[in-house]
């Protein structure tokens, strides 16, 4: 399935979200799709195909674009394809991610979870923005495991982002002294920088609104879909019906739904807020120490724009194209 110029309302604002296969990106887009089109941003084709059937059973309206966030020429590719719809987008969403629990490589020898969560939704990003509507929103999914004071990331084993730099990430290198469970490096790392990026381009692109969002502990997300057997049955029958019963009493935890209504509503504001890193509850909150450095913001965003560079384009593309 691919976009091709369509039949959709050019009226009503259109919004990109990633991830939108399950989870908070699913949610997130059924939720989006109750105020304009929403083209859907994915890898698995089938999966895109039955999230569009479900928005336009209801009525509305989405188109979907294949995209791996890990590939840079898939993200590029995909760029160029939303671009081509000429639809008014007024928000995206940098949903997608993953934690591996075995680090794997992409075809670049990339960490997958960085490449994932960080560098594909940066690339996809800068590519869109000169396209975006003045006063478009853009909302990072982040997490707030990459603060190494966070209590309820620290009980559960998380030791903060371990950045060294954008280069050394990609192998998949980490500043020693990090978290002993297997992935919580690497996904930390990743959602520092994704922090740091929103923050950085919110300084730097004052037409657009660049914000971020901690969306809570979802059990249920299936991040880690490596993970062995036993973990992802608890994912999928046990821990979907005790969550509901422990939000009362650990207010960090959250379901996709709730989260998504977070999200939606970041992404619609129209109040010009920008810069706003957001908790579960769509409250402000503030990030790690070295997160809420300028000076860090900018070397994440130099570091990462220079390894972005080091990929070949097609003979005859412009960086903007």
């Amino acid at each position: 399935m691919s976009a091709t110029p369509p039949k959709y309302p050019a009226d009503r604002p259109a919004c990109v979200v990633t991830g939108p296969t399950s989870g908070i990106g699913r949610a997130t887009a059924l939720e989006l799709a109750r105020h304009g089109t929403v083209v859907l941003v994915g890898r698995n084709r089938s999966k895109l195909a039955e999230v569009q059937t479900a928005i336009e059973r209801q009525g509305r309206h989405a188109v979907s674009v294949v995209c791996d966030l890990s590939d840079i020429a898939s993200v590029r590719r995909a760029a160029a394809e939303i671009i081509a719809l000429r639809l008014p987008i007024a928000g995206l969403v940098n949903n997608a991610g993953i934690m591996q629990v075995h680090p794997t490589k992409n075809a670049l020898g990339w960490d997958m979870t960085f490449a994932t969560n960080h560098l594909g939704p940066f690339a996809l990003t800068e590519a869109l923005a000169p396209h975006l509507a003045d006063g478009a929103n853009v909302v990072f999914v982040a997490s707030a495991v990459e603060d190494p004071e966070r209590r309820p990331a620290k009980a559960v084993g998380f030791r903060g982002g371990r950045y060294i730099s954008a280069e050394a990430c990609a192998r998949g290198e980490w500043k020693p002294g990090g978290s002993r469970m297997p992935g919580a490096d690497a996904y930390a790392t990743s959602k520092q920088c994704t922090l740091a990026t929103a923050m950085a381009f919110a300084r730097d692109t004052p037409r657009l609104r660049f914000n971020a969002v901690e969306p809570g502990v979802n059990p249920t997300t299936g991040l880690a879909r490596d993970a062995n057997a036993f973990v992802r049955l608890l994912s999928r029958s046990i821990i979907p019906l005790l969550v509901p019963l422990l939000m009362p009493f650990m207010t960090f935890l959250s379901t996709p739904k709730r989260a998504a209504r977070v999200v939606a509503k970041i992404l619609l504001d129209e109040s010009g807020r920008t810069g706003i890193y957001y908790d579960e509850g769509g409250r402000p909150m503030p990030g790690s120490t070295l997160v809420r450095d300028p000076a860090f913001q900018d070397r994440v965003v130099a570091e990462t724009r220079a390894l972005l560079s080091s990929v070949p384009r097609p003979a005859g593309r412009s960086p903007s194209s």
